[in-house]
This record gives structure tokens, C-alpha cells and sequence, in this order.
């Protein structure tokens, strides 16, 4: 089912296109201000944080990931020169998106900072939007991500390292309002839609929060969350074991995996084949 704000979006953008739109003054100001104040986060050190916790924009990560954070941070991989460039496009996609929700007609509560109360402890964070008494967030996603991990509702919660279906229910939990879904805009050719998180079942992520926090907080040993997996060619296995879909992008990654081996695929027939995060290498491709 298409979101209301959806259709109104793409009259507007259709409008635009045909160069028969306007923009206010107000709206471009509002953006300006906003670009600033990211400028400043992102590149004037106001993206550094002090010391670790637990907010509502990790809690849903998983908690092998966040045992390191806590525990270890210093083993973290460096990030890439690209992380705060990517922070900065986010930023801006969520406020000229944002924009274009003012000039179509859209009305909405923008962002503001909220507590999850738990049994002995709390969770703060910032919700993007909310539209007709549903919190909304808005994200930037490549084009594979876009295609594949934002396809729907049961994609995105399958495979969800980064935690946002806990993000969005704790941020509706705490706002006592529902749970809408997310605004994602394609950064590769502009595309938008809305993937409606409708079937969330917010008492279960909200149980899993609590049970985050109080292994976090209790200390608990280290444990991982994901097994490697077979790697295959052709639907047939290698011989070789890939490091979990779900750790690809941790940074403690070499930590957990001390055999881990970033290499260009063993099986790829490709001139400029794939880089993949070999656990095990076995004695080559099974036939």
C-alpha cells in the first residue's frame, strides 16, 4: 500500500521536473541551516562521542559488536576515509528530503530527542519525523541496498546489523506513538519509496532491547553472534568458509575472527574479481 505522503511526494516531483514548481524562502533556509550544522558534526569534531553507551541508534546491533564497543573499542578497524562523507550525504539527503515534504504539502513533526524507559535503565535518541502519529526514519541507501536489503519489511528485519527496526520501534515507543516505517532515497539515481514497518511486533523488539542492555550492562563474557558459512560457486560449495553476511561491516571483525582473511575471491572468474572475508580456506573448489 502506497503512503499518502508517498503520492504527494511524486505529484511534486513530477512538478519539478516539468520546472513548475516554486520553493520558499523558508524551506531554503531551513536546508542552508541544516547543512551547516552537519558541516560542523561531521567535519568540525562534533561527531566524536565520549566514552561508550547505549543509545537508541546502537541498541539494536548486535551484541557481540557492542561487547566490543564497550569492552574494546581500541580494536576497532579504522574507519574508512569515506565514513564521514557518507555521514554528510546522509544528512543532507534527510534534510532536502524533508524540504520536498514542506513544498508538497506534507505536514509533519520533525525530529526530536526522546527516552525509552526500561526495567532499570533508559535509551535516548533523536527520531527523524513523524507523519499522522507515526515515527518515520529517513535513510540513504546504495543502490543494492536500496534494491535488496530495503525490498520490504521482512528483507530489512532479516538481516538487520544495523539495528534499525529496534532504532525506529524504541524511537515509537518512547514517543508513545506507532511505528511508520522508512523514507529511503537511492543515492545512486534519486529514487525514493516508503517501506512501511506495519509488521513489527514492538513488544518483542522492545524485549530484545531490554535483554541487550542487561547483557551489556551485567558484563556478560564474550560471545559471537554468527557462524561463518559455506562459501559456494554455482550453488556448489568450495571447500572455503565466508565470514556471516552480518559481520561484513563490523569493525571489530579481525578481532572476532583471528584467521580472517580479506582476500580477492578464490572462485570468481570475474578479471577484477570480488574482495571477500575469508575465515577458512580449505583445499580449493569442491567439483
Amino acid at each position: 500500500m502506497i503512503h499518502p505522503a508517498e503520492m504527494a511526494l511524486h505529484q511534486y516531483m513530477e512538478d519539478a521536473a516539468a520546472g513548475k514548481t516554486t520553493m520558499s524562502e523558508a524551506t531554503i533556509n531551513k536546508v542552508a541551516d541544516d547543512i551547516k550544522s552537519a558541516l560542523q558534526r561531521q567535519f568540525g569534531g562534533g561527531n566524536k562521542r565520549d566514552g561508550f553507551r547505549l543509545r537508541m541508534s546502537n541498541v539494536g546491533r548486535p551484541t557481540c559488536q557492542l561487547w566490543f564497543d564497550k569492552n574494546q573499542p581500541e580494536k576497532a578497524l579504522p574507519k574508512p576515509t569515506t565514513f564521514v562523507m557518507n555521514m554528510m550525504l546522509g544528512d543532507i539527503v534527510e534534510s532536502v528530503f524533508k524540504a520536498l515534504l514542506t513544498e508538497a504539502g506534507v505536514s509533519y513533526e520533525d525530529n526530536s530527542k526522546v527516552t525509552l524507559k526500561l526495567e532499570d535503565d533508559e535509551i535516548s535518541g533523536e527520531y527523524d519525523l513523524v507523519i499522522d502519529d507515526a515515527v518515520d526514519d529517513v535513510k540513504s541507501a546504495s543502490d543494492w541496498s536500496y534494491r535488496n536489503k530495503f525490498a520490504s519489511y521482512e528483507t530489512l528485519a532479516q538481516g538487520d546489523s544495523f539495528g534499525y527496526v529496534s532504532q525506529l520501534a524504541g524511537y515509537a515507543r518512547a514517543a508513545d506513538k506507532k511505528a511508520g516505517g522508512w523514507w529511503v532515497v537511492n543515492k545512486a539515481n534519486g529514487e525514493f519509496k516508503y517501506v512501511s514497518a506495519s509488521e513489527v511486533d514492538s513488544d518483542k523488539v522492545i524485549e530484545d532491547i531490554q535483554e541487550t542492555v542487561n547483557y551489556i550492562e551485567k558484563d556478560e563474557p564474550f560471545e559471537r553472534c554468527f557462524k561463518p558459512v559455506p562459501e559456494t560457486f554455482y550453488k556448489k560449495p568450495s571447500g572455503n568458509m565466508v565470514l556471516n553476511s552480518s559481520c561484513r561491516f563490523c569493525s571489530f571483525k579481525h578481532k572476532c575472527w583471528d584467521s580472517l582473511k580479506t582476500l580477492p575471491s578464490r572462485v570468481s572468474k570475474a578479471k577484477n574479481p570480488p574482495q571477500v572475508d575469508y575465515v577458512l580456506i580449505g583445499d580449493g573448489i569442491a567439483t
